[in-house]
């Protein structure tokens, strides 16, 4: 009895090794097939990825890439006070101040075919010496323009993208970044139309006399609740001339009172989704669902803190999240009417992976990978603004049939208080 007890033990015994090593074997079968998963996985992977970069290449040669905001003519004046004799643009500007994210040897990496570059002056100038600060804006780009004659080419027209892009060049565009810069007065309008200016933002971040602000959205009694009558004739003007009417920067009902006004789409040169991001310089959908009427493009901004806010906030803030904002708008105002406005060298922050203008590639490619097809790309790359200018022009043409110059003058009242001026005794208000 003892001797078949010591048996039934060892035989028990004996099975815990054997059970050990078949749990190892198992063990070391399921290590080989993860690894080989992975071995096989890992370069499947990559070469997707190669194979998205190499798609993102050929796509943005083959349409331009129309960005729709960049302020390095802001910070020509800034730090160089515009003298830019004394400046090299075709070189490495990271060493010559903080938070470069512009130079030509970068748009060339970034594979930019067109370019809004951005006429803009501090709100504190406005009622003192907007307009001459802004023409100094609109000399600068000019004159960069000129500098580099084997880069750049001055464009007005959306058929001048096209024919810069043929050329090799990078097709130059002033927008001009703030109402404040007209003086409310639709002659300055008119002669910044025929210096080339091709938008304007119809206010910066301060309320002009005849147009608020983002910062009056949400107000309980805002300064003009939108657009005043005066206002809404700039855009009308502004539709006559063909110059594209900018609502980045304005309020909610700003946006409202000018799609319902304009004839011709609108264009939001650098902002991002509200939904995603609660600040008010962000479109809300009801805005993105209007532009399927009226026509128009969301440019979307690269600012981190349009990007990554409110209750969503993450620590940091990434190219994945860019992509989002592109794709929420794709969803809600549709695939024609989106487009990219980074709003490169005006902010202090940017995502991680889209450091500067070299980047655009890499977001295009994160958009691939996505799923988005290449006639989505094409349009968000540069077709749907194209197509936003030249129904802009068309637009003007039957106007200008039909209408001549506005030439009201806005109210004594709107200004007298706020403007160094001088007031004609036979000005009324009539």
């Amino acid at each position: 009895r003892t001797m078949a007890t010591y048996q039934r033990t060892g035989d028990a015994g004996a099975a815990g090794p054997i059970s050990r090593n078949r749990l190892l074997l198992v063990l070391l079968l399921v290590l080989l097939i993860v690894a080989v998963v992975i071995a096989v996985a890992v370069p499947l992977s990559l070469h997707k990825r190669d194979a998205d970069m190499d798609r993102a290449r050929r796509l943005m040669a083959e349409v331009p890439l129309v960005d729709g905001h960049n302020d390095w003519p802001w910070r020509m004046q800034d730090v160089y006070n515009n003298r830019i004799d004394q400046l090299n643009l075709a070189q490495d500007m990271r060493p010559l101040y903080n938070e470069s994210h512009t130079d030509i040897p970068r748009l060339r990496e970034g594979m930019v075919g067109a370019q809004f570059w951005a006429a803009y002056v501090t709100c504190d100038a406005q009622y003192k010496d907007s307009l001459r600060r802004h023409l100094g804006q609109v000399d600068v780009i000019k004159r960069f323009v000129e500098k580099y004659p084997d880069v750049f080419q001055f464009v007005t027209t959306a058929d001048g993208i096209w024919e810069a892009f043929r050329a090799g060049k990078i097709g130059s565009l002033i927008g001009m970044e703030g109402g404040h810069a007209l003086d409310s007065s639709m002659a300055s309008l008119r002669m910044f139309y025929d210096l080339g200016v091709r938008y304007m933002t119809v206010t910066h971040s301060c309320t002009t006399p005849w147009a608020d602000d983002w910062h009056e959205t949400g107000k309980e009694v805002p300064e003009h609740n939108g657009l005043t009558d005066y206002g809404k004739l700039v855009i009308k003007e502004m539709n006559r001339l063909g110059m594209l009417v900018d609502l980045a920067h304005v309020s909610f009902k700003t946006m409202h009172d000018a799609l319902d006004v304009t004839e011709a789409p609108v264009m939001f040169s650098h902002s991002s989704a509200y939904a995603l991001c609660d600040h008010h310089r962000n479109v809300p959908d009801d805005v993105l669902r209007r532009l399927k009427t009226t026509g128009g493009v969301v440019m979307v901004n690269f600012y981190n803190d349009y990007i990554n806010c409110g209750p969503n906030e993450t620590e940091n803030t990434t190219l994945s999240q860019v992509a989002d904002h592109c794709d929420y708008i794709r969803d809600v105002a549709g695939e024609d009417h989106v487009g990219l406005g980074a709003d490169y060298d005006g902010v202090t922050r940017v995502p991680q992976g889209l450091e500067d203008v070299s980047t655009y590639p890499a977001l295009i490619e994160e958009l691939l990978n996505r799923g988005w097809t290449d006639e989505q790309i094409k349009k968000f790359l540069g077709l749907n603004l194209i197509n936003v200018f030249k129904r802009a022009e068309e637009v003007s043409a039957d106007m200008k049939k039909r209408m001549g110059p506005i030439d009201d003058l806005i109210p004594n009242e709107a200004i007298a208080n706020e403007t160094c001026r001088t007031f004609l005794a036979y000005q009324t208000d009539e």
